[in-house]
């Protein structure tokens, strides 16, 4: 990861400006630079990745314009090659090719680029910013006005607190130029259903994971995969580790009394002959942790909060402990193919809406949580099921097929991989566990009993009160949320709402985010 940073503004305090932006230096502790233009103000922290020598160094600049640039753009090197027909390169790094792209194509570059980021370009001949994400928000991008109407980004709201009254999150899929927002790509929604017999989802799905893995193991600096045991990120492990020449390493993270993952997360790394790593954390490390974790996430989402606390010391385990600067994890398939909560869908017509929701609000939940447990331990995180591609083939088939007809969620995915037994058969085919509680059930159990101490009834009905949008609904909920206020005061609106079952259909009318609390959720905690 890397952090960004572009103010339209000269009005700003200088000093005021640089402490934002060096809140997240964790994100780029390698190199850090930043840059006075005609608009106002440009900066860079780097993780350095691609091109690890300091010709990687951004900002890059071209005839007068300049370009930050959180992101990995696959497929990068035969792009280059052609472009060095008219352009010359310094370094290695691969947003290097993002200026002559844009001067080739301008805005209708975005649609053209195979990545994941966020950036900002200084449009020489515009004298003005242009800035745009990715079309899943995988790569963080938040904006706000300064206070004589200037536009501010940067990668985390934290760099743009005190500097901006409103910090909200930029919009996924859209790039902003001359003042306004303009969506370039909207891969949850499909006009019509491309894909409707099992046999050519599951072959386009296989084709297209491989190729979504095989890509984000390009790196030139060491690479590392977080294996819970389930589906998803054990899938990503055992793709990966049959297409590189060496054992790929995982890491798998578990409470010390009754972890649920761990005992599968070693079955797979047996299976695929792994270098695998456990870490095994106390109720103690779990309490003391929260603050931090609320802190950098900039949440106060019950689901997003309990399953961060896992990952965020997890990756700070990896950090202090080996080299590894990329991870791939299993995010995305939840909203792609249906969570336990999806089995109450009440049609394919429902399933398939409930899904184009989740995916367009993914940037706020599931990925956020990704991105920032990762980045604030100076790592990088890449998600196979954010590729493009397969997003937009998995969203294309019909739903109906993606419902829960087999007493097996994710069946399609399960079922593309049944004839390369890349997988033992009990992982393959087992039921999805919530990965907050398979990181152990007494994580949540800690979390709730500690804010069952923090409020009496009253104190709770009281405090709650206090609070609008997204009002809180338990005392868990309102711990989290004070937490929040505590660093990001009346910002509450950078998130649209809990993470939630659907409460409108039959059996999801819940108060606990946490699929354990569904009919349904059987065995797969165990």
């Amino acid at each position: 990861m890397c952090s960004i940073f572009g103010i339209e503004s000269k009005a700003v305090d200088l000093e005021a400006m640089r402490a934002g932006f060096d809140r997240t230096i964790s994100r780029g502790p390698d190199m850090s630079r930043m840059i006075e233009l005609p608009c106002g103000w440009m900066g860079f922290h780097r993780l350095s990745i691609m091109g690890l020598d300091e010709r990687g160094m951004q900002p890059f600049e071209l005839n007068g314009s300049y370009v930050v640039c959180n992101g990995e753009l696959y497929g990068f090197r035969p792009v280059r090659e052609r472009l060095k027909e008219k352009y010359s390169f310094q370094g290695e790094s691969d947003c290097e090719i993002l200026l002559p792209l844009y001067e080739l194509y301008g805005l209708e570059m975005f649609k053209a680029l195979d990545a994941e980021f966020a950036l900002v370009i200084y449009d020489a001949k515009r004298e003005s910013f242009v800035a745009a994400r990715d079309p899943i928000g995988i790569r963080p991008l938040y904006y706000g006005h300064v206070a004589d109407g200037g536009m501010a980004f940067a990668s985390e709201p934290k760099n743009l607190v005190g500097l901006c009254e409103r910090i909200l999150p930029f919009p996924p899929g859209c790039y902003w130029a001359d003042g306004q927002f303009v969506r370039y790509a909207d891969p949850s929604h499909v006009d019509q259903f491309q894909m409707e017999s099992e046999e050519e989802a599951c072959g386009q799905l296989h084709d297209l994971l491989i190729a979504g893995v095989e890509k984000r193991l390009d790196a030139d600096a060491p690479v590392g995969f977080l294996l819970s045991g389930g589906l998803d990120s054990s899938l990503v492990c055992a793709i990966a580790a049959k297409r590189l020449p060496h054992k790929i390493r995982t890491f798998s993270i578990g409470m010390d009394v009754d972890a649920i993952d761990l005992k599968y997360a070693r079955k797979v790394a047996d299976y695929i002959g792994s270098d695998h790593t456990e870490v095994i954390i106390s109720e103690q490390d779990v309490l003391d942790a929260l603050e931090p974790v609320v802190e950098l996430l900039g949440t106060y989402d019950i689901t997003t909060i309990r399953a961060s606390i896992g990952m965020y010391l997890v990756c700070k385990y990896i950090h202090e402990h080996t080299d590894v600067r990329v991870l791939l994890t299993g995010e995305i398939s939840d909203e792609l193919f249906g969570y336990k909560y999806t089995d109450f869908a009440p049609d394919a017509a429902a399933f398939q809406e409930e899904a184009e929701k989740r995916i367009r609000e993914l940037h706020m939940y599931d990925v956020l949580r990704a991105d920032r447990c990762i980045s604030v331990n100076s790592l990088e995180a890449r998600v196979p099921f954010g590729d493009l591609a397969f997003v937009r083939c998995a969203m294309s088939i019909d739903p109906a097929l993606k419902m829960n007809n087999h007493d097996m969620g994710k069946y399609l995915i399960r079922k593309a991989f049944a004839g390369d037994h890349l997988l033992p058969e009990e992982i393959l085919w087992r039921q999805k566990a919530a990965f907050s509680d398979a990181v152990g059930h007494s994580m949540v159990d800690d979390l709730k009993a500690l804010a069952e101490r923090s409020y009496t009834d009253a104190e709770f009905e009281r405090e709650r009160l206090r609070y609008d949008h997204a009002r809180p609904f338990t005392k868990e909920s309102l711990l989290y949320r004070q937490i929040f206020e505590k660093y990001y005061p009346g910002q509450s609106a950078m998130v649209v709402d809990f993470w939630m079952p659907n409460r409108s259909w039959p059996g999801c009318d819940v108060d606990d985010p946490s699929a354990r609390v569904l009919k349904n959720y059987g065995d797969s905690g165990k």
